[in-house]
Order: structure tokens, then sequence, then C-alpha cells
């Protein structure tokens, strides 16, 4: 991913990750070599709601898979919502059988990152 700002490139990940599926702000972080960088992940999907594109945030939890980014969605659940809609279940903020949704960027885009380097 040349020439791209960080948040740009935390988005081709997002875009990336399928319906049905989450990611963590580490993940992402861990994946663009920026391992201690999960906070600024959080930041760029704060943001995202200014992208052209239409960046699926919600797709993106913390490492136990909360939903602690809910706040960010225009109400307080929104977030869980439009997870519900892909048939991830979320109990108390927290998404029921967290390991079963999870989606590695480092697993599954290993072939693009072996192309990018």
């Amino acid at each position: 991913m040349p020439d791209l700002s960080f948040f740009e490139k935390v988005y081709e990940i997002v875009l990336k990750i399928p319906y049905g599926k989450v990611t963590t702000y580490g993940s992402i972080a861990k994946y663009l070599g920026a391992g201690k960088s999960a906070r600024m992940v959080g930041w760029a999907m704060n943001k995202s709601h200014t992208h052209p594109k239409q960046i699926p945030a919600h797709r993106v939890v913390n490492r136990n898979g909360v939903l602690t980014g809910k706040h960010h969605f225009g109400g307080p659940n929104v977030m869980q919502q439009l997870l519900e809609n892909e048939r991830i279940k979320v109990n108390n903020d927290q998404i029921v059988n967290f390991k079963k949704h999870f989606w590695d960027p480092a697993i599954e885009l290993k072939n693009d990152q072996q192309n990018h380097k």
C-alpha cells in the first residue's frame, strides 16, 4: 500500500473485512507493522464517517470483542444493530462467540502483504 496515509491504509484493510466477520484495532495495527498503534486505528475508525467510501467500521472491535467504539455511530445501539444485521450476536456490548467471527488480516491478507514488500 504505497503512498497512503496511515488512516487510508487502515481503511483499505477494513474494506476487505467480509460480511459477518470482525477484526480488532490491534490486529489491523499489527498487520500494518505498527503493533502499538491500536488506538490510532480507533481514531481512524472514528474519522471514517467522513471518508468518501462507506467504511464498515462496525466490524472493528477491541481485542476481547467488545464494542468500544459504539458511541461513534450516531446512537448507542447502531453498531450492535449493524453487526446483528450481519448475523453476529452481541450480548452486553460483546460479540458472542468472538473467535468464530474473528477475521485476522495477517492470515487473510498474507498474499497482499507479501505483494507490498
